[in-house]
């Protein structure tokens, strides 16, 4: 049976036990996780937690909806049965919730398209080694990467995460609709306690006179390691820096993990720059759901 849980009252050890143990486990979806990036979150609970689908939502015009947060990049039904069918998850929650966006994990495929959209990550294959890796680039990144050691950019493993937001804030903000204020102090939090759970890193790459260039903070959560977010100076990118940063975490990173994930786009030019490291293509669903009264159907909450 699935029920639903308020956060208040959710077995917490429970919980992200069942996360840990899942067949779709992502760092993502634990509770310490979810505690920072989400306004408010329930789960919806199968039996003594076999399986569980946590909910983000919000209320708006007394209107409970459930949304997708910044800085998660993966939820969906976690389980402990492979075989488990999970299509009843979707049913409770359109029963619960009148309007639905949210994006699955690339385990979770449900068979109802009806409220379901496709969308993509791209991910390298780390077990065959750097030099292999290497040799996939596409000539442009072949060429970056010459042109970066020539300007001769500098790798930091050790800065602080305020670094990346502020370069993020300089040059990414104005792209990204509705960020808030909020949004940042959730980053900064997130990247603050990943960092001393010891799952998270930030790569900041400067020029030779400390100029800072670039930044990309890493989650690592078994064998899979995921860019979350990157920015870059965008007044200074002929020096090939932004395939640096992520040649240089490709480096770093082949010798302990499986897979790279480069937090991945449905974007076709930002999916086509990813492929041009040698990357492939994982298949994931975003629900968007909307069941609104007539009066309000067509605004989202």
């Amino acid at each position: 049976m699935i029920n639903y849980i308020k956060r208040k009252d959710l077995d917490i050890a429970k919980f992200d036990t069942c996360i840990e143990n899942s067949v779709q486990s992502r760092i993502s979806a634990f509770s310490w996780y979810l505690d920072i990036v989400a306004d408010n979150w329930d789960v919806l609970v199968l039996d003594d937690y076999k399986a569980v689908m946590p909910v983000t939502w919000r209320k708006k015009v007394g209107i409970k909806y459930v949304y997708p947060p910044l800085w998660l990049l993966e939820l969906g039904v976690f389980s402990l049965d492979e075989s488990l069918d999970i299509q009843p998850f979707l049913a409770i929650l359109y029963s619960k919730f009148k309007f639905v966006e949210l994006r699955l994990n690339t385990t979770n495929q449900f068979l109802n398209s009806d409220c379901l959209l496709p969308k993509q990550f791209q991910y390298l294959d780390l077990k065959i080694g750097y030099e292999a890796i290497l040799k996939g680039y596409n000539r442009n990144r072949k060429r970056e990467i010459v042109k970066a050691n020539k300007h001769h950019l500098i790798e930091n493993w050790t800065d602080n995460p305020e670094k990346l937001i502020a370069i993020f804030k300089e040059n990414i903000a104005e792209r990204v609709k509705g960020i808030s204020d909020k949004d940042y102090t959730n980053l900064l939090n997130l990247m603050n306690l990943s960092i001393e759970k010891g799952v998270g890193e930030l790569l900041t790459i400067y020029d030779e006179n400390n100029k800072l260039l670039a930044a990309a903070f890493f989650l690592k959560h078994k064998n899979k390691v995921t860019q979350l977010v990157c920015a870059s100076d965008i007044s200074n990118r002929k020096n090939g820096v932004h395939t640096f940063f992520n040649d240089r975490a490709i480096f770093k990173y082949q010798s302990h993990f499986d897979i790279y994930n480069f937090g991945g786009s449905s974007m076709e030019n930002i999916a086509n720059y990813y492929l041009s490291f040698g990357s492939k293509t994982e298949k994931y669903q975003q629900i968007k759901y909307n069941n609104l009264p007539f009066f309000i159907k067509l605004l989202k909450p």
